[in-house]
């Protein structure tokens, strides 16, 4: 079997499904999917909090998977964290979601009234520095503040739980969208694999589904416009960091995003990591540390600066999924993270929680 969707070099580390089975922790090697489950190491979670998480993914023994098996995200027992607001461009387009208060229709009037104001003043900005509060005043001046730009170029990140446990999907799954929006579209974002004890050890792709509708309406309405069934994909698998894959090089990646709907549209967007205004450690030291825990570790979306504007049916109406769309999310050195959009009352239920896990795990003698 071959895996063009995976990078074609790198420490790779995953999680799929095996048939009869249960999740499985897995590598790549010499072109093959190897199954590295073992009493020492049998979760993801087990793996990272290792000492030297690489050398156990390098040198663990293993067994070639073979029969029926389907991907899994990539992480199991992390809590799934998201920074918010961390581009510029894209913090202006939720400021439009803001004042259009969720309604696509008044969005392209707004977008050009807010062009007008801001225009790029917001791209060069260190948030939280004096540059950043003088363009704060100038903006509330204007009436033009909103909770967007304060974690966009005020001092704190925005930090928020995309996910629960062990609810994200993974590669070739399908993604929800909750049946009430219908304003939506992916975001394509790196996503970082970060232990207990704050060390960042390498990174995946990842699709925060966005519902602008709901969000837009109030910024109170995150979780139901964030989180609901299959709304979180990852994967395809945690490229560990090692010599020739640091988190330098994630700072310089280039995501790009496909959008192919069955009606034969096609959009194509990208998100530059360098474009971010807030460092990945800051993100990550913002999220972690002596005033908040993760005993099990935890994934964290970066954000990105993908804004979908293109018109898909009619002048000004912008871009929302229709069902049927296939979204690929890419880049060479993580590969494609490819999903199905659905209703997230047609996905598959999740009913493989933490307590399941626990459950399969000691009935194969894991734990």
């Amino acid at each position: 079997m071959t895996y063009s969707h995976l990078p074609s070099e790198g420490l790779l580390l995953g999680r799929i499904e095996r048939e009869g089975g249960g999740p499985c922790v897995v590598t790549l090697r010499d072109g093959a999917l190897v199954d590295i489950t073992s009493a020492t190491a049998p979760t993801v979670r087990d793996v990272l909090e290792l000492d030297n998480p690489a050398d156990h993914v390098r040198t663990a023994e293993g067994t070639p998977v073979s029969g029926d098996w389907s991907w899994l995200a990539p992480c199991d027992f992390q809590a799934v964290k998201a920074c918010g607001v961390t581009f510029a461009g894209s913090m202006v387009e939720r400021v439009i979601e803001e004042q259009a208060a969720g309604d696509p229709d008044k969005a392209d009037g707004i977008r050009k009234r807010v062009a007008a104001r801001i225009g790029d003043s917001l791209s060069n900005i260190t948030p939280g520095s004096p540059e950043a509060m003088d363009v704060k005043k100038a903006l509330m001046a204007e009436g033009l503040w909103s909770a967007y730009l304060e974690v966009g170029i005020g001092p704190d990140a925005e930090v928020f739980s995309k996910a629960q446990v062990l609810s994200s999907v993974g590669h070739g799954a399908d993604v929800g969208l909750h049946p009430s929006s219908t304003w939506n579209n992916p975001e394509p974002e790196v996503v970082l694999a970060v232990d207990s004890r704050g060390r960042i050890l390498g990174a995946t792709l990842g699709n925060d589904v966005n519902l602008r509708d709901i969000e837009g309406r109030s910024a109170l309405l995150l979780s139901k416009a964030k989180d609901n069934n299959a709304s979180c994909a990852i994967g395809p698998m945690i490229r560990l960091f090692d010599d020739a894959f640091t988190l330098d090089t994630v700072r310089g990646l280039e995501i790009e995003l496909t959008i192919e709907g069955t009606d034969g549209y096609v959009l194509n967007g990208h998100s530059a990591m360098r474009a971010i205004s807030r460092d990945p450690a800051d993100l990550v030291s913002q999220t972690i540390g002596r005033h908040h825990q993760y005993p099990d570790g935890l994934v964290l979306f970066l954000g990105t600066l993908f804004a979908p504007t293109k018109d898909r049916d009619a002048p000004g109406k912008g871009f929302t999924h229709k069902l049927g769309d296939v979204v690929t999310v890419s880049c060479p050195e993580l590969g494609q993270l490819v999903n199905t959009v659905r209703l997230s009352t047609e996905c598959p239920e999740w009913t493989f929680g933490p307590t399941a896990m626990m459950r399969n795990l000691a009935a194969r003698n894991l734990i």
